[in-house]
């Protein structure tokens, strides 16, 4: 049986590091692999220096990601919460207000499939996962989709300017 005193690295597995600047007679004398003159020979150039010009990471602010103006966001609600209404009720988006489930009124709502359901809910959300709608369906509830009302948009102006 061998001990921790024995063990060894595997052969070939350790390489002497590249010793430069050691007489031409090295392989690696005179510049040292450097090259000659400038900072790249004389100092260290950080990481993306592009000579004082501006970093093309700074010309291109594209590149820093972007927002998505078709987002829909979606204020999730689980069935464990809607466990606490009572048995036969009907759950709106209004009722999810009053009780503090949803901060805002006109917020989109899903309802999600966390958590069991033994109560009979007649659910109205405006998006549903299809877990939720197999629990609540199970449980003897209805699952009711509710559009989001469109958003009145102003007529374009037309220019209307004589030529002159």
């Amino acid at each position: 049986m061998s001990g921790l005193h024995q063990l060894k690295p595997s052969k070939n597995s350790k390489k002497n590091r590249k010793r430069v600047g050691r007489g031409n007679g090295s392989g690696t004398g005179t510049f040292s692999g450097r090259g000659s003159k400038g900072q790249k020979q004389r100092g260290s150039v950080p990481f993306l220096f592009e000579g004082g010009q501006l970093p093309l990471i700074k010309r291109l602010p594209h590149m820093r990601g972007f927002t998505n103006i078709f987002r829909v966001e979606n204020t999730p609600v689980n069935l464990s919460i809607l466990e606490e209404f009572r048995a036969g009720s009907d759950v709106t988006i209004d009722k999810l207000v009053e009780a503090g489930v949803v901060r805002k009124k006109n917020a989109r709502v899903k309802v999600l499939g966390d958590g069991e359901l033994t109560k009979k809910l007649n659910v109205s959300a405006h998006a549903f996962s299809k877990s939720a709608i197999e629990k609540i369906e199970a449980a003897g509830g209805t699952a009711t989709v509710v559009e989001m009302p469109a958003v009145a948009q102003a007529p374009k102006s037309q220019k209307t300017g004589s030529a002159k």
